[in-house]
């Protein structure tokens, strides 16, 4: 038990991050990120976790997985977009800065945040993955099931959209 609160403490937030990125509703997220590790509990008393692969990358793709399953069972896809109640940009470290920095760090996370959430969903699920869930163009291949090609490719296209937007909005980001 001591263990998996280890565990438990040191992925939470990861995980749970990347559910609500997928599912874009506070209560949802957290019945989900329980199943999760209800899955992962019972997956280990078992005894069929398999120990060749990283623990992160196996409950990521049981996270991913039942995302797409509440999806599918609600017949739509993900659209990530941010809430009142949660922002990604809310549980990433900030410094001791002073007021004027917070407010432009503020300003310009609205201003990826939203060029973000204007991307196709497939590009919007690689930038997020790779930038706010820390996953390598391999494990995003891997939980999104395509080539790593296919993931690098929805990446530069991202950017290539994104500088577009930026550049017909003439976004400055500071």
């Amino acid at each position: 038990e001591q263990a998996f609160e280890t565990i438990l403490h040191r992925y939470k937030a990861k995980i749970y991050t990347s559910i609500y990125l997928f599912v874009k509703d506070q209560a949802l997220a957290e019945d989900i990120f329980q199943e999760v590790f209800i899955k992962i509990i019972d997956t280990l008393r078992r005894g069929k976790y398999n120990h060749e692969g990283k623990f992160v990358q196996w409950a990521m793709r049981i996270s991913y997985n039942m995302c797409v399953d509440y999806h599918r069972r609600n017949k739509r896809r993900a659209h990530i977009n941010p809430s009142e109640d949660f922002d990604i940009f809310d549980i990433l470290r900030v410094g001791d800065d002073t007021a004027d920095t917070l407010i432009m760090r503020s300003e310009t996370h609205d201003r990826v945040r939203r060029l973000v959430d204007s991307l196709p969903i497939e590009q919007r699920e690689v930038v997020i993955l790779r930038h706010y869930a820390d996953m390598s163009f391999k494990e995003i291949a891997s939980l999104t099931r395509v080539s790593i090609n296919t993931a690098l490719g929805r990446m530069r296209y991202a950017l290539i959209n994104i500088r577009k937007m930026m550049a017909e909005r003439e976004v400055v980001l500071q």
